[in-house]
Order: structure tokens, then sequence, then C-alpha cells
């Protein structure tokens, strides 16, 4: 017998829960809720995580996940040939062709070297507990290739009258486990259906396997991969099927730079042709006849200052000895030790003011709420880090923005924040004491704007450098005398779709 078989007679049988729930809210017709700004605890973590006393069936549960047959080896065999296989080569099995209400089928994209030395035994759980099909490996298959050629398998299925195809097409949701990259990475290739009208567009939770993990987090699925796994997966998949819907804001981001500059940008950004930036801003002679440009899509931030150079030293670092990193916790003590060698605890006395903050090198506009028209902000002296956030989990689930207080919001003419209100929340870090306050919540960022849109005009002078990330990912920014480095940042004008976790 299996070993998992074995395994799972533990843990099954005391509770039945053999009638699925049908979802609260899918994605055609739903009543979709908002997420509030929230704080991380570590209950929710635990909760997120599924650890909770509820047993589920596993067979109830595997009906409930798993695609009928043909249907599941049609679209395998479209991505592995990337051809489109939708010829009759079924036998009529009327059980196995029905699709009933409570059905909920699961695609999972798995990064088996996240989560530790879990990757691989999750991903064989994950095939048990489904079928191999639906289980993609992001090392084999990639998330664009999956709705270019499975998804697309099924949709011209269902235009060839196939109803269990169109009822799976309409109720399919995406599930992956991994860190807030790859989630960001199968989000962005999802926002594609809705260019080509090829909706509705799945819903994706979340198994967390990275180290900040603060998409998870913001949604309900917990900040970190649980010790009792083996248990909390089923219970993790169950609320995959179930859970609410909500809407998550997608950031475009454009940066255009001198042609010439040599630049090793992020995965997520990439090369285009041309300038995408408004012309309503004055004094653009900043800007050079001769440019490159990049764009990309974030979802959670994006910063610029000491809190990128650190970041960028320890991916290099990490990078030239994976060794130091086995894991998140690793990862955070090692982290922590190099943002102290930074500079940016104590800057040395000879340093050249200059060179301090990020105000002698950084210009910034902004649209403000239901505002068409750019406004200059000041950048304050102090600050050594800009950060602009939309998730409001931030470092492995802070809240550098703070639970603000009506009285405050009105006077500095903010609103609540939410991850669907079209605003990103603008805050500055002084130096590496006021973020470890920051960080443990015991006061607030410095709080500058609240915007629907960023620009941002970077300038080197005395700086050779300046440090840039997003969503975690970052690199470093050559930097120009003569000519300025531009940064804009829009709302993208789809939403992404999540299902909550908790």
């Amino acid at each position: 017998m299996n070993p998992i078989e074995d395994r799972e007679k533990d843990v099954e049988g005391e509770e039945n829960l053999s009638v699925i729930a049908s979802p609260s809210s899918s994605t055609t017709g739903d009543t979709y809720i908002k997420t509030p700004l929230r704080s991380s605890t570590l209950v929710n973590s635990l909760r997120g995580c599924g650890l909770s006393n509820v047993r589920i069936d596993t067979e109830n549960l595997r009906q409930n996940l798993t695609m009928t047959q043909y249907l599941r080896c049609a679209m395998r065999d479209s991505i592995r040939l990337q051809d489109l296989i939708t010829e009759e080569t079924r036998t009529i099995d009327s059980v196995d062709n029905e699709i009933t209400a409570e059905r909920t089928p699961l695609v999972v994209f798995i990064n088996p070297r996240s989560g530790g030395r879990h990757g691989p035994v999750l991903k064989e759980r994950l095939q048990h507990l489904m079928s191999e099909e639906q289980v993609l490996d992001l090392v084999d298959v990639k998330p664009d290739e999956f709705i270019r050629y499975g998804l697309k398998c099924l949709e011209m299925l269902a235009d060839k009258g196939d109803t269990c195809a169109r009822e799976i097409r309409e109720r399919i949701r995406i599930v992956v486990a991994g860190g807030d990259g790859t989630v960001g990475w199968v989000l962005g290739c999802l926002t594609e259906l809705h260019k080509y009208g090829r909706e509705p567009v799945p819903p994706v939770a979340i198994i967390p396997l990275g180290t900040g993990n603060d998409l998870s987090r913001s949604f309900g699925w917990g900040g970190s991969f649980p010790f009792s796994w083996r248990q909390a997966i089923k219970r993790t998949l169950y609320k995959a099927t179930t859970g609410p819907i909500c809407r998550l804001d997608s950031w475009r981001i454009s940066i255009t730079m001198p042609e010439g500059t040599i630049v090793e940008p992020p995965h997520s950004l990439k090369q285009i042709e041309g300038c995408t930036f408004d012309e309503d801003i004055e004094d653009e002679e900043g800007l050079p006849e001769k440019i490159i440009s990049y764009d990309g899509v974030f979802y959670n931030y994006f910063s610029t200052g000491m809190d990128a150079q650190v970041a960028y030293g320890f991916h290099h670092l990490r990078n030239e000895k994976p060794y130091l990193a086995q894991g998140p916790i690793a990862n955070k003590i090692i982290y922590s030790g190099y943002s102290c060698t930074q500079g940016w605890f104590l800057t040395p006395c000879t340093s050249d003011p200059k060179l301090r903050g990020l105000k002698n090198i950084l210009r910034m506009h902004v649209k403000k709420v239901n505002s068409s028209e750019w406004e200059r902000i000041p950048v304050p002296t102090s600050v050594r880090a800009i950060v602009a956030l939309n998730l409001h989990s931030y470092g492995s689930g802070r809240n550098p923005w703070g639970n603000l207080k009506p009285e405050y919001l009105e006077k500095r003419g903010f609103v609540e924040a939410q991850v669907d209100d079209g605003l990103l929340e603008i805050f500055g870090l002084k130096q590496g004491w006021h973020a470890s306050f920051v960080m443990v919540e015991l006061i607030s960022a410095k709080h500058i704007a609240q915007a629907a849109a960023i620009r941002l005009e970077i300038r080197g002078g005395e700086w050779k450098d300046a440090y840039l990330q997003m969503d975690g990912e970052p690199w470093k920014q050559p930097l120009s005398r003569e000519h300025s480095t531009f940064v804009e940042i829009k709302r993208e004008p789809f939403q992404s779709f999540m299902v909550r976790g908790d």
C-alpha cells in the first residue's frame, strides 16, 4: 500500500465532510468581498495554514477537486505538444462526465525548490489528492503555457458543445504553492485572459512556501509552511474550493533610462520599445532623445533607497554562498545581520551628506485620488528609503502604514487603505533604527502620500547608482549626471481575483 495512504488513515474518518460545500462565490456572478487593512498575527497565520480541528474526508475531497479524465489528459497533451488537442478521443462514462454543483476542480502550480526539503514530497502528496495532470511543476510547465494551451483546450472543447468542459472552465480555480514571486508570476500570466476576453479568470489560492509570504498573509493563507503540513494540506485545498473571492489591484511599472545604460533588471521586468510616460509634467529636459525602457507588474510594493540596497546585497550574498540560506528562518537571520553592515544603522561621520538622503537624487510627482493632475510631493530630508505599498503586509507581515484613526485620515486627506481601492500608500523610512521600530509596529512609518499614479525622476549627481526593488526582487540602477532615469507607476485596468483562506 502507498505509504501516503497509510498516513491518511490516522487523520480521516472521524468527521466526514461528505458534502463539499459549493463555493460562496465564483468568478461569474459573484458578490466579491473587500479586503480591509489588517495586521498579521500568529493565530491568523496558523488559521491561514489550515490548522483547525476539522477533519476532511479524502475521497470526497478528491472527487470534488479532480477533473474528468479525458479533459485533464487533453489539457496535459496540449501543454506537452504545445498544440491544441480537441479531438473526440474519450469513451462516454456517465459517472465521470457528471458535473455536480459541488465540484470545483483545482490546478496547482508548485515550485518544488521552495519550502526546503518538503517541496518534492508536497508535490507527491498533491498528486495523490487529485491527479498527476492537475499538479504542474513550474520547472516543466510555465503558467503562460498552461493558459495558452491547457486552458485554451478547455475553451475550444466547450465551444464545440462539450458541457463538461464548459462547466469545468467556469468553475476552475488555481492554487500556487510557492513564494510571493511565484504567485505574482502566475497572476501576471492570468491577466492576459482579461486582455483577450477569455473570461472568467480563475481565482488564485496560495500555499505559502516563500520567506516573506506577504501575499499569502494578506489573504488569510498564513505566513509559513506549517509543520503539520500533511494534515493541513487537505484543509488548505478544501478552503481553496470554498473560500470567498476578493479583488486585488495590480500595478504597471515603466522605467526609462538613457540608451547605453547597463542594467540587470529582475525577470519580472521586460524590455519594451518606446516610452509609455505621460507628457503632461513640466520640465522634461532630463529625458534624453535615445532611451531604453522596461516594464512589468507588481502586486505588493515598489521601493527605492537603503532597503532595496540591503535586499540587493543579501540576494547577491545568498547566490554566492547558497549554503548560508537553507530556509526562511536562516534567511531572515542573515538578512538582519547583513543590514547592519550596509550603513543603514550607523552612517560614518565622514560620509558626504549628499550621499545620504534620497532628497538629493529624487523628485516625485503623484496623482491623488479622484485627480487627473500631477502634483509635486517634496521628499523629506531625513528619508533614506521610500516604499509604495499596495498590500499593507511588508517585510514578513508587518504593517508600516499603520491602522490610522479617522481624524488623522481626514486631516491628511487620506482614505482607509484597501487592496482594491486603486491607491498606493507611500511612506518613508529614515534609517535602520527607525525602520526597526516600524517593523515591530511600535511606530508608523513616515506617511508621505496616497497616490493613484506615481512618477519618480532620479538624477545621479554624486550618486553613481540607485537601488530599486519590486515585490522582493532588487536591482542596481546605474545613474547619469546629464540625464535622468524615470519610473512611472500606474494601476492596471484589470484586477486579479484571489481566494481568501480565512
